[in-house]
């Protein structure tokens, strides 16, 4: 190409419009932005502590993939969708009240024995093994916070009441009325009525099982193997399950309790006063026998010495009287207090 060429070919690039140029940018910009939203609604990225799941719609094995998606970032492909799965440990409490967990009451509702009705609050700690989110997800089909509402929630709470099924309340089966629940006897004292104490309480044989007692910490830790045997294998770990406060009795149930608490306080004090009388008769049997015991004692002394009644006598006389009289009168001018004063001189030089 000649110099007379490119001096043609100058003014054709050199005179373009700044329209076009704008125009150029502009239309630059646009597909990055496109490419970009696309690229971001097409795409997930999986966290730390997360596991990612895909499910497709199409190819040769619709469904959900076995294989979990580690942390990092993510194709989402035509008829595919990527969703996740917290592998973190996580504790989840079911209360009545509204807590960070839930808005809704979730308290767990089960019964005893008899068929009373109670509800108590369950904290849960668990964690979803990272092989096995995809076959969990797979099994239930739901949202992590769905799964742990529904199906987690449900077990929870049927374990529980399979083993608080088992016990009673308290070991009195019949709590409306506490004087008729079994007895066991006590050994009457001497001169005192017989004392029987209810059964449950620490003087008679107690029960292992209530759940108003050692029974409440037995039942959820049965509840709590029975739901590990059931979600191991579903790879889900079930690590701690807690009462969250005291379990909810009903209204019967709780003046039941009251009221028997109060007849056995009563029972008690009653055993208690017959101890004190039965300890306060053994002392005053021991006082008249240590006092039987000192007279007779005295009695053998005097027999075998009667000189100790002529001294006796002497001592109560100061001297002044003779022995063998019957009656004896002092005169004015005995000096008593000098007498006395004599006796107890001549004792302390003894």
């Amino acid at each position: 190409m000649t110099h007379g060429s490119l001096g043609r070919l100058s003014p054709r690039f050199s005179g373009g419009s700044p329209g076009r140029t704008i125009a150029l940018i502009v239309l630059i910009l646009g597909l990055i932005l496109i490419g970009g939203i696309s690229v971001t609604s097409c795409s997930v990225t999986v966290e730390s502590g997360y596991m990612g799941i895909k499910t497709t719609k199409f190819g040769p094995n619709p469904g959900v993939q076995p294989e979990e998606l580690g942390p990092g970032f993510h194709w989402e492909g035509i008829g595919e969708k990527i969703r996740t799965y917290q592998t973190l440990q996580r504790t989840y409490s079911y209360t009545r009240e509204p807590n960070a967990d839930g808005r809704e009451n979730e308290e767990i509702t089960f019964s005893d024995v008899l068929g009373l009705p109670m509800t108590a609050d369950v904290a849960l700690t668990f964690r979803v093994r990272e092989d096995k989110a995809a076959d969990l997800y797979a099994t239930w089909r739901q949202e992590f916070d769905a799964f742990i509402d529904g199906p987690l929630r449900t077990s929870v709470r049927a374990a529980i009441a399979r083993e608080t099924e088992k016990l009673p309340v308290a070991c009195n089966a019949e709590l409306g009325n506490p004087s008729r629940a079994p007895t066991v006897p006590v050994v009457a004292v001497e001169g005192q009525p017989a004392v029987a104490l209810p059964v449950g309480t620490q003087d008679a044989e107690d029960c292992p099982g209530q759940l108003i007692g050692p029974g409440r910490q037995i039942v959820l830790q049965r509840a709590m193997e029975a739901l590990q045997r059931e979600w191991a294998p579903q790879g889900l770990d079930i690590i701690r399950m807690e009462w969250v406060g005291s379990i909810r009795y009903p209204e019967s149930v709780v003046a039941a309790i009251q009221s028997r608490t109060t007849a056995e306080q009563n029972t008690r004090a009653a055993l208690e006063r017959v101890n004190l009388e039965r300890a306060n008769a053994e002392a005053r049997i021991a006082q008249a026998r240590g006092q039987a015991e000192a007279n007779r004692l005295l009695a053998e002394s005097i027999r075998s010495n009667p000189e100790v009644v002529r001294l006796r006598e002497v001592e109560r006389t100061l001297g002044i009287c003779p022995l063998s009289a019957d009656t004896c009168v002092v005169g004015s001018d005995v000096n008593i207090s000098a007498l006395v004063a004599s006796r107890d001189g001549a004792g302390s030089q003894q």
